[in-house]
Protein backbone atom coordinates (compact mmCIF):
# COMPACT_ATOMS: atom_id res chain seq x y z
CA UNK A 1 0.00 0.00 0.00
CA UNK A 2 2.65 2.48 -1.03
CA UNK A 3 0.16 4.60 -3.00
CA UNK A 4 -1.69 5.59 0.20
CA UNK A 5 1.35 7.39 1.63
CA UNK A 6 1.59 9.60 -1.46
CA UNK A 7 -1.77 11.32 -0.85
CA UNK A 8 -3.33 13.13 2.08
CA UNK A 9 -5.90 10.92 3.85
CA UNK A 10 -8.42 13.77 4.06
CA UNK A 11 -8.09 14.32 0.31
CA UNK A 12 -8.68 10.62 -0.39
CA UNK A 13 -11.87 10.64 1.69
CA UNK A 14 -13.37 13.09 -0.83
CA UNK A 15 -12.62 10.94 -3.91
CA UNK A 16 -15.19 8.13 -3.59
CA UNK A 17 -18.74 9.47 -3.46
CA UNK A 18 -20.88 6.32 -3.53
CA UNK A 19 -20.99 2.75 -4.83
CA UNK A 20 -23.08 2.29 -7.98
CA UNK A 21 -25.65 -0.45 -7.39
CA UNK A 22 -27.30 -1.61 -10.60
CA UNK A 23 -27.81 -4.81 -12.55
CA UNK A 24 -24.76 -4.11 -14.69
CA UNK A 25 -22.49 -3.31 -11.74
CA UNK A 26 -23.62 -6.47 -9.93
CA UNK A 27 -22.92 -8.59 -13.02
CA UNK A 28 -19.48 -6.99 -13.43
CA UNK A 29 -18.67 -7.59 -9.75
CA UNK A 30 -19.55 -11.29 -9.97
CA UNK A 31 -17.80 -11.93 -13.29
CA UNK A 32 -14.65 -9.76 -13.20
CA UNK A 33 -14.02 -8.91 -9.51
CA UNK A 34 -14.75 -5.27 -10.36
CA UNK A 35 -16.63 -2.79 -8.21
CA UNK A 36 -18.23 0.37 -9.56
CA UNK A 37 -18.03 3.69 -7.73
CA UNK A 38 -19.27 7.20 -8.38
CA UNK A 39 -16.19 9.39 -7.97
CA UNK A 40 -15.38 13.11 -7.84
CA UNK A 41 -15.07 14.80 -11.22
CA UNK A 42 -11.44 15.79 -10.65
CA UNK A 43 -10.34 12.36 -9.36
CA UNK A 44 -7.50 10.60 -11.17
CA UNK A 45 -6.87 6.86 -11.47
CA UNK A 46 -4.01 6.83 -8.91
CA UNK A 47 -6.16 8.79 -6.43
CA UNK A 48 -9.07 6.38 -6.89
CA UNK A 49 -6.77 3.39 -6.38
CA UNK A 50 -5.28 4.91 -3.22
CA UNK A 51 -8.73 5.81 -1.86
CA UNK A 52 -10.12 2.28 -2.32
CA UNK A 53 -7.02 0.74 -0.74
CA UNK A 54 -7.25 3.13 2.21
CA UNK A 55 -10.99 2.83 2.87
CA UNK A 56 -11.53 -0.89 2.26
CA UNK A 57 -8.05 -2.26 3.15
CA UNK A 58 -7.78 -4.18 -0.13
CA UNK A 59 -5.26 -4.49 -2.96
CA UNK A 60 -6.34 -2.91 -6.27
CA UNK A 61 -5.11 -4.28 -9.60
CA UNK A 62 -6.46 -1.65 -11.98
CA UNK A 63 -8.86 1.25 -12.34
CA UNK A 64 -10.92 2.16 -15.41
CA UNK A 65 -12.72 5.49 -15.53
CA UNK A 66 -15.64 6.64 -17.67
CA UNK A 67 -17.66 9.84 -17.94
CA UNK A 68 -21.45 9.47 -17.78
CA UNK A 69 -23.48 12.07 -19.65
CA UNK A 70 -26.44 13.53 -17.79
CA UNK A 71 -29.89 12.57 -19.08
CA UNK A 72 -32.11 15.12 -20.79
CA UNK A 73 -35.19 15.78 -18.70
CA UNK A 74 -38.31 17.81 -19.31
CA UNK A 75 -39.70 20.22 -16.73
CA UNK A 76 -43.11 21.18 -18.07
CA UNK A 77 -42.37 22.99 -21.31
CA UNK A 78 -38.68 23.49 -20.52
CA UNK A 79 -35.90 21.06 -21.38
CA UNK A 80 -33.17 20.52 -18.83
CA UNK A 81 -30.25 18.19 -18.20
CA UNK A 82 -28.94 16.32 -15.21
CA UNK A 83 -25.30 16.81 -14.34
CA UNK A 84 -22.54 14.76 -15.96
CA UNK A 85 -20.66 12.51 -13.54
CA UNK A 86 -17.64 10.22 -13.37
CA UNK A 87 -17.73 6.46 -12.78
CA UNK A 88 -14.79 4.21 -11.86
CA UNK A 89 -14.51 0.44 -12.34
CA UNK A 90 -12.08 -0.85 -9.71
CA UNK A 91 -10.58 -4.31 -10.34
CA UNK A 92 -9.37 -6.01 -7.17
CA UNK A 93 -6.50 -8.45 -6.82
CA UNK A 94 -7.20 -12.18 -6.63
CA UNK A 95 -8.70 -13.18 -3.28
CA UNK A 96 -9.74 -9.62 -2.39
CA UNK A 97 -13.33 -8.48 -1.96
CA UNK A 98 -15.32 -5.51 -0.70
CA UNK A 99 -18.26 -6.07 1.63
CA UNK A 100 -20.83 -3.27 1.59
CA UNK A 101 -22.98 -4.81 4.32
CA UNK A 102 -23.95 -2.45 7.13
CA UNK A 103 -22.79 -3.61 10.56
CA UNK A 104 -24.00 -2.17 13.81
Amino acid sequence: MTAVKKYNAEQLMQVLLAPVVSEKSTRVADKNRQYVFRVADAATKPEIKAAVELLFKTKVDSVTVSRVKGKKKRFGRFMGRRNNWKKAYVCLAVGQEINFAVTE
